[in-house]
């Protein structure tokens, strides 16, 4: 691809208290897609922090950006307010409306859902909020990278790099994409067997469950009220 073919434009959303992992490994892949211009998102150029401390500055706000080829919601703990903000839910319909990609890593489906992006198609979540999507009219499937129509949704956190890959063998082809799976030296080799998130006899899925229940409870309280008014028509 030379220096003057058409830019592949990719906006990602930032907000406060978003999961680092779900928006930097995504980043990762599409920073080094052919002849890619990436855009970190936010209403205003103003640093942004993580749960923990990470900073990020946004290169792009609301008013500025242009119009994307690939528009991307990461999840985290602040994706809960997003849910109800109406100037970032039509933020994102204004954008869907040029995009040839609707994308998003962990919660951040669900932020899609209540802008009234996901409804009829098939998408995944973090699994501890997986069912939430069907507030929306989302078919909720528990897998990895979910890829319907020009929808593509990742699991939670750690899929952000399996999702990018997978929407770059689409975008740019696989031979390009297996380039950049080798230039990040892409070979997980987990520590330990994965566990099944499924599997409730599962004494540590159990506790994690549990510890999660007070926020999860909360997230779906909010995603509630989100999806009421989606139904009613009122805007967000």
């Amino acid at each position: 691809m030379t220096d003057d073919a058409p830019k592949l434009r990719i906006g990602m959303l930032v907000f406060p208290r978003f999961t680092q992992l779900d928006f930097t490994a995504p980043f990762e892949v599409f920073a080094r897609l052919p002849n890619a211009a990436v855009d970190i998102v936010w209403k205003t150029k103003e640093p942004i922090r993580d749960p923990f401390g990470l900073t990020l500055l946004p290169t792009a706000d609301f008013d500025t950006a242009g119009s994307y080829d690939v528009l991307f919601v990461p999840g985290g703990p602040g994706q809960i307010d997003l849910m109800l903000d109406e100037e970032v839910l039509g933020f994102l319909r204004r954008k869907a409306e040029a995009a040839r990609w609707i994308t998003s890593v962990c919660t951040g489906s669900l932020v899609l859902g209540a802008a009234g992006l996901l409804r009829g198609y098939r998408a995944t979540s973090h699994w501890l909020s997986l069912d939430q999507l069907a507030l929306f009219g989302a078919e909720p499937v528990a897998e990895r990278v979910v890829v319907d129509r020009n929808r593509v949704t990742g699991a939670g956190v750690t899929s952000g790099i399996d999702f990018a890959l997978a929407l770059a063998a689409k975008m740019v082809g696989q031979e390009a994409a297996e380039a950049i799976a080798l230039q990040i030296e892409y070979a997980p080799a987990p520590p330990f067997p994965p566990r099944s998130t499924a599997d409730r006899d599962d004494p540590l899925v159990a506790a994690v469950r549990a510890k999660a229940e007070a926020f999860r409870a909360r997230r779906l309280e909010i995603a509630k009220r989100a999806a009421a008014n989606l139904q009613e028509g009122a805007p967000g």
